[in-house]
């Protein structure tokens, strides 16, 4: 009964944010439903935490949307089920424990500049300006944004703005409640009631499907592999240092210990089940895990029961989740990405020292203005390179971001 419970306010959670990381990534939005069911259910089956709960997470936004505009969807599957096979590889080979080498002004780094990248990216939604697709580029994406200002509509604006308090109110009064689809729920319901001209996911995107599809193998050639190795690498990368890290904040809650190699793998399998039924890269996610923790789950019955509750969703409800407003999930991922950035934590970070202040700034800058991947290798290089420099030093004490 508690895995039943902590499972649906879980599912409650994730079932608004996997169709809004899927609308942010370029994606279909269904396929963010896709993949909270069979990432999260294998993520569940054969992972190496109790707690932890799989599914899209905000981090993979910028990794996803810049794999689609280059290759198309299909090239996206092709990198998940390739980053899939090198999660398996890591697992087998016991790379599990190498998370701890990752420095963690690169991990808050590129966290931040991720975040920095998804709230721009949901400013047209949440203040309905009519603009041309956004570029990938950050300065001529603000550029774009701005040039459509005068296009603001009034009646979007509201609801975003409607959506973000009560997401932002129902956080504190009542931080175990699953406010996610109480606020986004409120807001598409006035959309409804009072015929207000704005958008919806089925208004822009189409119905959403009511079943899961068959899976299916991508096509497959060594110039395509070669292609899409870099982003597979990246995407293999995020899968493994987030899901580590989440684990990581489950045995800090519970005193419980995950395997860390167990869990590696359970990422591999959960890729390449995605990446078979259509989805996108799945991972566990810090927030929805401690979510689980925070409403009495004990088990991996927790995950799974998150998993078939956003299925019975798909199934029976698909309407209703159609009309959920845009404005309201983007207001969602906005309030998501001012979490991911961590406010609480940038007194400590104008306090480090100033090799770790200087690699944070490189690491954010890179991932807002160039690449993920640029940002990580090099963000990596230099971090390993201050770690040889200070071998005497005390480890450092891990406080992995909520996202």
């Amino acid at each position: 009964m508690a895995d039943l419970v902590a499972g649906l306010t879980v599912a409650m959670v994730a079932l608004p944010l996997s169709l809004a990381i899927a609308i942010a990534s370029g994606a279909p939005p269904a396929t963010g439903l896709v993949t909270a069911i069979v990432g999260g259910f294998l993520i569940s089956v054969f992972g190496g935490s109790r707690f932890q709960i799989g599914g899209p997470t905000g981090a993979f936004i910028v990794v996803v949307a810049g794999v689609i505009a280059s290759y198309g969807y299909d090239g996206l599957v092709l990198a998940t089920l390739m980053a899939g096979v090198i999660l398996i590889l890591a697992g087998c080979l016991k790379a599990g424990s190498l998370v701890q080498y990752v420095p963690e002004a690169v991990i808050d780094g590129f966290t931040i500049g991720i975040a920095i990248i998804i709230a721009t990216s949901q400013l047209g939604d949440f203040l309905g300006l009519t603009t041309p697709d956004l570029p990938a580029e950050f300065f001529a994406k603000i550029a774009t944004l701005w040039s459509a200002h005068e296009t603001l509509q009034l009646p979007t604006l509201a609801i975003g703005l409607l959506s973000l308090g009560l997401i932002i109110g129902l956080r504190r009064a009542a931080p175990r409640f699953p406010g996610l689809i109480v606020a986004v729920a409120a807001g598409s319901i006035l959309v409804a009631l009072l015929s207000l001209p704005v958008d919806t996911i089925t208004s822009r995107f189409g119905a959403l499907p009511d079943r899961l599809p068959v899976p299916q193998f991508p096509a497959v050639t060594w110039t395509r592999i070669i292609e899409l190795l870099p982003s597979a690498c990246v995407i293999a990368f995020l899968a493994g240092v987030e899901s580590l890290l989440s684990a990581m904040v489950a045995d800090r809650m519970t005193g419980a210990r995950h395997r860390p190699n167990a869990e590696v793998l359970a990422q591999g399998i959960a890729n390449i089940g995605s990446a078979l039924f259509g989805g996108l890269p799945a991972t566990g996610a810090i927030a929805r895990t401690a979510t689980n923790i925070r409403a009495g789950g004990k088990s991996p019955i927790a995950g799974i029961i998150h998993a078939v509750i956003i299925l019975a969703v798909m199934m029976l409800a698909a309407p209703l989740a159609g009309m959920l407003a845009m404005p309201a999930l983007a207001a969602l991922l906005i309030m998501t990405a001012w979490t991911m950035s961590e406010p609480h934590k940038w007194r400590s970070h104008l306090t480090a020292p100033l090799a770790d202040r200087l690699l944070l700034l490189l690491t954010l800058v890179l991932t807002v203005v160039a690449d993920l991947t640029v940002a990580i290798a090099v963000g990596v290089a230099i971090g390993l390179v201050l770690r040889l420099l200070r071998r005497n030093a005390p480890a450092s004490d891990w406080t992995p971001p909520d996202r």
